[in-house]
């Protein structure tokens, strides 16, 4: 049987391990990139080993997050990460040039190159063939170290796309269909590899929006072929130099297949507050709406705000809606001026935001009091827009225009009629204006090594957790739930995403909303154990929201289950995750209830704990989900410890 373009990929940069699914393997990173709330921890870990330059092939660091200066610290972090930066080789791309995944497609990425990246949503670059995986921030600066990086081998999910996407159907609709039929944990240990006619009539930022959300299915990551679409593209940005075809072979053998017709594809909206909680348009309960936001890097391509656009034409924004449009690069906001489709937005009374994230991570435009917002973006976890008490419905950028005009859920057919027709007229430039005079390149070497780090007074030394101690005893911090998200462990906004390169203030907010006295609980316990649910810690890679229970003591998670990116993180900031053997264990044990591990050390790597309630005196068993390097990686007390032992010993 012939091979799939995920295999092929991973194959070509195989350095040691296995290429069974579900075991580990080692691989060369090519490229990695960071924005600025999370990056700040990777540029200290990076300084820590001791290096002078990065070792991959490009690394690129993105201020693009929080670009709302309420106070100093956000742009003391960018003032330290630009140093920082030009110190270890690294490009800057500079506030208001961009968000990290589209530029990144744009101007760096090329078909066959394996990425990581310190974001959930590094996937985006799967739409130009290239391999690219979200993690956290400490594997963003182990990859820089040029040491191969651990992945557990992905089962490869064929996902066959025949037919062609209808008028006022838009690309937004095919990964919500995957996540109603996948759900947000169904994607675990897979990457979804698109396929067939229907893939190829595609345009490289409409399969953007589907890699990009594939992050939401909990999955590795997503894939698109190196085909006619993406040499397009890579010409249009003027670097067709850096295309070649990469195809799964004719009889490639995958573990599974999806099929989606896409001509049968209608409006759809994800509904509160679960990315998968999918249903047809048409049939959502008509409510009244406040605010609209199109925008983030999953769906505002230059097509996307075009089209959104010309459902405005000769409309108005309701005047119960507040609509706003936070276009994801500069280039193609310039485009988009230059073809009129800013003006339409303008006149049509849509407030024209900052070329950021922003709202997407709640910086900005949070909801009203029980408000109900309708967004373009790709998460809609209570609190995650900022507001824990509003519904976040997601939706097409057509739809999202149709909503702000009528004041209530609509598609652009509802509004245009017959003439939706004309958006199927709409298409990406076939070239593309490139000014890449906002992008800092690295310094020579030479004269990297004379530039001096600048830290502002918020950027505080990245905590190193302790060794694991052999014989455990601590009681339970937190009981949470199903589906707790790195939202609810970290919150998102301005305000708060500014503490993040102060881990002893950050803390301090550490379940702020969801469990509001953990954070003094936890401290005053001293160490503890935290209890979870299914799917524990989905959504964002920010790791933080591993970093934080760990300076305020957690030892240990317990959950039924634990999200990639997060159980990765967990791991990496020396916190142990452990599966329940038999879920209804989980049942059995309340909040403050002492747990006992003894022999942990020697119990690890068994792969088999078995934890002891004193309080209630019962024992029972969980499991270590965890790779052999994963197992050297706890014992040795993290990630960054790990690191440097193993750096020490390659310079013998």
């Amino acid at each position: 049987m012939g091979k799939s373009l995920t295999r092929k990929i991973i194959e070509s940069h195989y350095v040691s391990g296995s290429m069974t699914p579900g075991e580990e393997v080692f691989i060369k990173v090519d490229q990695t990139l960071t924005h600025d709330i999370n990056a700040v921890m990777t540029y200290l870990a990076f300084e820590a080993t001791g290096l002078n330059r990065r070792r991959t092939e490009c690394s690129v660091s993105y201020l693009d997050h929080n670009l709302l200066y309420v106070d100093h610290k956000t742009p003391d972090d960018h003032i330290y990460l630009q140093s920082a930066a030009k110190r270890f080789g690294v490009h800057v791309s500079r506030p208001g040039n961009g968000i990290c995944h589209t530029v990144h497609v744009a101007r760096f990425g090329a078909p066959g190159k394996i990425s990581m990246g310190g974001d959930s949503h590094t996937p985006h670059g799967g739409s130009i063939g290239m391999l690219c995986i979200g993690v956290g921030g400490m594997d963003v600066a182990t990859a820089m170290t040029g040491v191969p990086m651990r992945l557990k081998m992905p089962r490869v999910i064929q996902v066959k796309l025949t037919g062609r996407l209808k008028p006022g159907v838009n690309a937004k609709e095919v990964i919500l269909k995957m996540l109603e039929k996948v759900t947000i944990k169904g994607g675990l240990g897979n990457v979804y590899e698109y396929t067939g006619e229907g893939a190829a009539s595609l345009e490289v930022p409409q399969r953007a929006t589907i890699t990009n959300m594939g992050a939401e299915l909990g999955a590795t990551s997503s894939i698109f072929p190196a085909d006619e679409q993406v040499r397009k593209f890579l010409k249009a940005q003027q670097r067709e130099e850096a295309y070649t075809e990469l195809l799964p072979d004719e009889d490639a053998e995958y573990d599974d297949t999806i099929e989606i017709n896409l001509s049968e594809l209608e409006p759809l909206i994800s509904c509160p507050h679960q990315p998968d909680n999918v249903m047809p348009l048409k049939d959502v309960e008509k409510k009244p709406v406040q605010q609209v936001f199109i925008g983030s890097c999953t769906n505002t391509s230059y097509a996307d705000v075009a089209k959104a656009a010309l459902v405005f034409k000769g409309h108005h924004v309701n005047e119960n809606v507040s609509c706003t449009c936070g276009i994801a690069s500069r280039q193609t906001y310039k485009e988009l001026m230059r073809d009129g489709y800013i003006e339409m937005l303008l006149d049509a009374g849509v407030r024209m935001l900052e070329i950021s994230c922003g709202p997407c991570c709640a910086i900005g435009q949070t909801p009203a009091t029980d408000g109900i917002a309708v967004r373009t973006s790709n998460r809609n976890f209570k609190g995650r827009a900022g507001n824990p008490n509003a519904k976040i419905y997601l939706v097409s950028p057509e739809s999202a225009a149709a909503t702000a005009i009528l004041g209530t859920f609509a598609s652009a057919e509802d509004v245009m009629g017959e003439d939706v027709k004309i958006l199927g007229d709409i298409h990406e430039p076939d070239a593309y204006e490139v000014d890449d005079s906002m992008i800092i390149k690295p310094l020579p070497e030479e004269e990297a090594k004379k530039v001096e780090i600048v830290r502002g007074p918020n950027i505080k030394p990245l905590p190193i957790p302790d060794v694991p101690e052999n014989n455990l005893v601590a009681p339970v911090s937190l009981k949470g739930g199903n589906n707790i998200s790195t939202d609810d462990i970290t919150p998102a906004s301005a305000e708060f995403s500014s503490m993040r390169s102060n881990i002893p203030l950050m803390s301090q907010y550490c379940y702020h909303r969801y469990a509001p006295d953990f954070a003094a609980r936890a401290k005053e316990l001293g160490k503890s154990i935290i209890i979870g649910g299914e799917n524990y810690g989905q959504g964002s890679s920010r790791e933080h929201a591993a970093i934080n229970p760990m300076y305020l003591g957690v030892k240990c998670v317990i959950a039924k289950s634990i999200a990639r990116i997060h159980k990765g993180n967990l791991v990496n900031h020396g916190i142990i995750p452990m599966i329940f053997a038999n879920p209804d264990d989980y049942d059995k044990i309340d909040l403050f209830d002492e747990l006992s591990i003894e022999n942990l050390l020697e119990q690890i790597p068994t792969r088999k704990v078995i934890v002891k309630d004193i309080t209630k005196n019962f024992s029972f068993e969980v499991n270590l989900d965890l790779t052999d390097n994963e197992v050297e990686v706890v014992l040795c007390g993290g990630q960054l410890r790990y690191l440097k032992k193993q750096l020490a010993e390659s310079n013998k």
